[in-house]
């Protein structure tokens, strides 16, 4: 019986050299500290650069705004910064690299290449013009040749829209002589239309829009239907380009990927977090906002046949270059050019 007793303290005894040798837990056993997490890469750095925009903060800019705000711009590795100057100071400023993008109006664009200053269109936002010839109704209007005789406002004889008025009288088979042009300030124009000061005014249809939500039976002869012309477009200058392509094509990706966001469903959501954030002097005009986008910007601004075959911001390139030899037949610019020359088409 003691040789039994004596046999089985052996077996338990080497069966437990075993389970220590093999790593088995008693209860009694403290469990090993965890392994050391794995050294993670750091986030990576986005590149800040910074975008000049044309006027001051309007919602119209919400492409811009929801890049930054949805992360568009985040995702393609930039920290994008938001400042504002006239058009003809914003290519200046691309040009001399204090800024990295600009979003001028595409005339001012072209005045300053036929200048000799080395900026080029990186993405044609705006496919179209501004520019309408505005009336009421009830002036006999329906037609450009319906303008003869009449007195048709600007706001200056070296603006882009008298130019756009006198080819349109042009292409109808009159001169500027024909009308009876008053020059009327910016703030000032609108007003001279409905009190009936002048007949009709060469202008933003951004106006038509906000004239007849207000109650203001008026029509308009879009000037894009006889120049080719373009709103805002971004710039970036020749030098910046070639040294930093990639994040030109970064740019755009998120540019069109917030285009995209809001026409597909997002205006309202665009437009309220623009004016809270960045347009608060537009408070209030959230309606008539999103009227003007639904009317104007996804329909006829931001997108157009070309657009739908090759993606936003593509450039036709007929159209820019009628636009350049229109401004040099009008002697607005003392140098024609190439479009090529200003417009980059390839950029992949």
């Amino acid at each position: 019986m003691k040789k039994k007793s004596i046999s089985l303290l052996i077996c338990m005894l080497f069966v437990a050299s075993i389970l220590a040798a093999c790593g088995a837990k008693t209860g009694n056993e403290a469990t090993p500290a965890a392994p050391a997490p794995a050294a993670t890469d750091k986030p990576k750095e986005l590149q800040k650069v910074t975008v000049q925009m044309d006027g001051a903060a309007v919602p119209y800019y919400a492409p811009m705004y929801v890049a930054k705000e949805q992360g568009f711009f985040k995702e393609q590795g930039l920290d994008v910064d938001f400042v504002y100057a006239d058009a003809a100071s914003i290519v200046k400023n691309v040009a001399a690299d204090n800024v990295q993008f600009g979003f001028p109006n595409a005339d001012a664009v072209i005045t300053a290449k036929s200048q000799g200053i080395p900026v080029k269109v990186v993405h044609t936002t705006y496919q179209r013009g501004l520019g309408a010839t505005i009336f009421k109704k009830n002036k006999g209007i329906t037609s450009p040749k319906d303008l003869k005789g009449k007195t048709v406002a600007v706001t200056s004889f070296g603006s882009p829209n008298y130019i756009q008025l006198q080819v349109m009288l042009e292409k109808n088979g009159m001169n500027i002589k024909d009308v009876n042009t008053k020059i009327v300030g910016t703030g000032a124009i609108v007003n001279a239309l409905v009190s009936d000061e002048v007949d009709a005014i060469t202008f933003s249809m951004l106006r038509t829009v906000e004239l007849k939500n207000s109650g203001v039976d008026v029509d308009e002869i879009r000037s894009d239907d006889f120049l080719p012309s373009f709103g805002n477009v971004v710039i970036a200058s020749d030098k910046y380009l070639s040294s930093n392509k990639n994040t030109v094509i970064a740019f755009n990706k998120a540019l069109n990927q917030s285009l995209d966001y809001i026409i597909k469903g997002n205006v309202k959501a665009a437009i309220d977090m623009s004016i809270k954030k960045y347009a608060t002097s537009s408070e209030g005009k959230q309606e008539i906002t999103e009227k003007i986008f639904n009317d104007v910007f996804i329909p006829y601004l931001w997108q157009s046949d070309l657009t739908k075959k090759d993606g936003y911001g593509a450039a036709d390139m007929a159209r820019w270059q009628a636009s350049i030899d229109t401004q040099k037949t009008f002697d607005t610019i003392k140098t024609s050019f190439k479009a090529e020359d200003l417009v980059v088409t390839n950029l992949k």
